[in-house]
């Protein structure tokens, strides 16, 4: 049994939500000493969600808690809409190991996959309690949970909603994910457990991701035949090559009705860096609420146009620019922080 046979699927991020899921921030191992700097960034993420769909948060641990209730006091958000779950986490990057929601097509009922989660080829360990949340949700609120046995990141995979899934092949033919796989193997889970008709490759991720190239760093689906594609126009950059790579094999691609890809160009943001350190700064790291699109800004000229070329795409929803300088510094953005619960 699978969400194939099954009859469900994995709606695009843009159909409507029920609710947004989050694993508060509390590593100190991740944040250091900016943990509290990342909070009036993270807060008004929370409060914008807020407004137009439920909140859902794994706490991870008592002291957590009192630490979000404060915050959401503090920052003004209708406590209302905010729902908190005692669920143990290691870290706060739900996209990659929250619940994947799919949704049957006759019922409407929902169920849970829980794809395999190890810290992006066990870079961090301990991400025990991580791995076990979509379980958790499940059992809390009485969902199927179906078990394809493979390790598999949110960030990793992106919908068109028509029966396309885009990924990379850096991080999903990575030996540190699944070296029993073949790509070809890979694929059949892919389209039996996100139920998807086809799988589109592209191939390097950008400078200073650790999760060997996801996805959502860099090309994002904003309706079914158009794509959202960050580019360096710098050509002594090092995104320079991998980016234009990428350019040219989307530009190649077709889609199951045979149409060829739509393709809007987005720039990346001038060079984040910390300590010498790149940063994987981009604006393709937005997420795409009920009536709202969340982007990253960088305190860079590029953020104006970059916010610009984004509402292009979603002429029914606001485009809200929140200041993500500190946040990337744990090496993701809004995207990366969140996980969609459709209606």
């Amino acid at each position: 049994m699978n969400p194939k046979t099954e009859g469900y699927f994995f709606p695009a991020e843009w159909a409507d939500h029920r609710a947004t899921w989050l694993s508060f921030p509390h590593n100190l191992d991740t944040w250091e000493d900016r943990l509290p700097r990342i909070y009036p960034a993270y807060l008004q993420f929370i409060k914008s969600l807020s407004l137009h769909e439920r909140v859902c948060i794994a706490v991870g641990n008592p002291q957590t808690r009192a630490t979000i209730e404060d915050q959401l006091a503090k920052y003004d958000v209708d406590q209302s809409r905010v729902d908190l779950f005692d669920f143990p986490t290691n870290d706060s990057w739900c996209r990659d190991h929250g619940p994947s929601f799919v949704v049957n097509k006759n019922t409407g009922k929902k169920a849970i996959v829980n794809w395999g989660y190890n810290a992006w080829g066990g870079k961090y360990p301990p991400f025990d309690s991580d791995d076990a949340l979509p379980k958790n949700v499940a059992e809390a609120f009485a969902l199927p949970l179906f078990e394809p046995e493979i390790i598999l990141e949110g960030g990793s995979v992106e919908f068109n909603g028509a029966g396309t899934l885009m990924t990379s092949k850096s991080c999903l033919l990575n030996p540190n994910r699944n070296p029993h796989l073949n790509q070809k193997e890979i694929e059949e889970k892919l389209r039996d457990f996100y139920n998807v008709e086809q799988v589109l490759w592209l191939e390097e991720g950008i400078v200073g991701d650790d999760t060997d190239g996801h996805v959502d760093d860099m090309t994002r689906f904003v309706n079914s035949d158009t794509v959202i594609t960050a580019i360096e126009s710098n050509r002594l950059d090092d995104n320079y090559a991998p980016l234009h790579e990428n350019l040219s094999l989307l530009k190649k691609m077709q889609l199951t009705n045979g149409q060829k890809l739509n393709i809007v160009e987005l720039p990346m943001p001038d060079p984040v860096m910390d300590h010498g350190l790149r940063l994987p700064a981009s604006y393709a790291n937005f997420y795409i609420a009920n009536k709202q699109v969340i982007v990253p800004t960088y305190r860079c000229k590029k953020d104006d146009e970059a916010l610009r070329i984004i509402g292009s795409c979603f002429p029914d929803r606001e485009i809200i620019g929140i200041d993500s300088t500190e946040i990337i510094w744990g090496l993701g953005s809004f995207h990366c922080l969140s996980q969609q619960e459709p209606l």
